[in-house]
């Protein structure tokens, strides 16, 4: 059980929560463990759900880049519960795990990433590696590849979620669901995937 307890009452009898539960069970990041932890303060919960959302499955960036950064980036934060989560609408649009794990790892020498998806790759990477290469040469590279608006885009999409990656891994959570989908409570899930953050 995470160190917060999720709350088990009712919460689609509250404002606004409702569609929050619907969106994560639709698209399962976060799933409904999250929503559940975050209602303990109910404003904080829908606004991030909502800036976690808009800026993962909305905008004018690939949904299916963000999620492999996502990934990437849930793995730098060592977070079991974010790292272990995919994106149905990803895998729908033809994301696989594959490609998952190329974005991962060695991604700059994967020929089947373009330049512009191998640049918001590496600005993932950087941003909590080694900051200091996202200059005024890294932001020009940039520029290339997306407008200034999809690189604020990226950048607060990158910020946002490793922010509550790091959160989440404190809290000691795990996904709800195993890989097939199938329920699981939180002993098993944690039976499953321990420390497990990549194959």
């Amino acid at each position: 059980m995470p160190f917060i307890e999720p709350l088990s009452n009712n919460l689609n009898s509250q404002p606004g929560f409702g569609k929050l539960l619907k969106r994560s069970g639709k698209i399962q990041v976060p799933d409904e463990l999250f929503v559940r932890i975050l209602a303990h303060a109910p404003g904080y919960a829908k606004a991030l759900h909502d800036a976690m959302h808009m800026s993962h499955v909305e905008g004018n960036v690939s949904h299916k880049l963000k999620e492999i950064i996502r990934i990437q980036l849930s793995r730098k934060a060592e977070d079991t519960y974010f790292s272990n989560l995919r994106s149905e609408k990803a895998k729908e649009e033809g994301l696989t795990e594959d490609r998952i794990e190329a974005g991962c790892g060695n991604f700059e020498n994967d020929s089947e990433f373009t330049c512009a998806e191998k640049w918001a790759l590496r600005y993932a990477y950087l941003m909590y590696r080694e900051p200091k290469k996202v200059n005024a040469d890294f932001y020009d590279e940039g520029k290339k590849y997306y407008s200034e608006a999809q690189i604020m885009e990226l950048g607060s999409f990158i910020a946002l979620h490793y922010g509550m990656q790091v959160f989440m891994r404190t809290l000691r959570a795990f996904p709800l669901h195993n890989p097939e989908g199938k329920p699981i409570s939180q002993g098993e899930s944690e039976k499953f995937y321990g420390t497990k953050v990549g194959r």
